[in-house]
């Protein structure tokens, strides 16, 4: 059996996930143009899914995920509609449980760490920041903000000493 990548949902974290996805629904109050049905069919969940862990589990942009999950805005609206209806919470709560129940966590050892840093396949996947190669900075002005000039008026090589 091949190894997924790490960012690859596979059939039976899917199973364990699927139940936690909301379901999307027409608000009743609203008043619609439109009969229901209408339009364009939303992507799936699953593909919709696959994304957002992409985009996480990489550290790309939303805007460079690969074509084949579709349109980047609609995967981050979604991921935005999910996480406004706590699902992201859920997951998190389901992983925790099925964690404890496997392995059991002593909860009267936990502390919180934390760390600000770009996503651990970031630097693969996008390579090195293209803005870094042959920067130029300038010079800034000393503290009394006039800039340094020679004492020596400037002369060319022509001109005698």
């Amino acid at each position: 059996m091949a190894k997924a990548k790490s960012w690859e949902v596979t059939d039976d974290f899917w199973k364990r996930v699927e139940p936690l996805v909301p379901t999307r629904q027409r608000p009743a109050e609203k008043t619609y143009v439109r009969q229901a049905g209408g339009g364009r069919k939303p992507k799936d969940a699953r593909l919709v899914f696959e994304g957002i862990v992409y985009v996480l589990r990489t550290g790309c942009q939303w805007k460079a995920l690969p074509k084949h999950f579709g349109s980047a805005s609609a995967i981050h609206t979604r991921f935005l509609q999910w996480e406004a209806a706590g699902f992201f919470d859920r997951l998190w709560e389901a992983g925790l449980a099925e964690y404890d129940d496997l392995h059991g966590i002593a909860w009267r050892w936990q502390s919180i760490d934390g760390a600000m840093m770009k996503a651990p396949l970031a630097q693969e996947a996008v390579g090195p920041n293209p803005t870094d190669r042959g920067k130029k900075r300038k010079q800034t002005p000393p503290a009394g903000g006039r800039a340094w000039h020679p004492v020596i008026a400037r002369r060319d090589r022509c001109q005698p000493a």
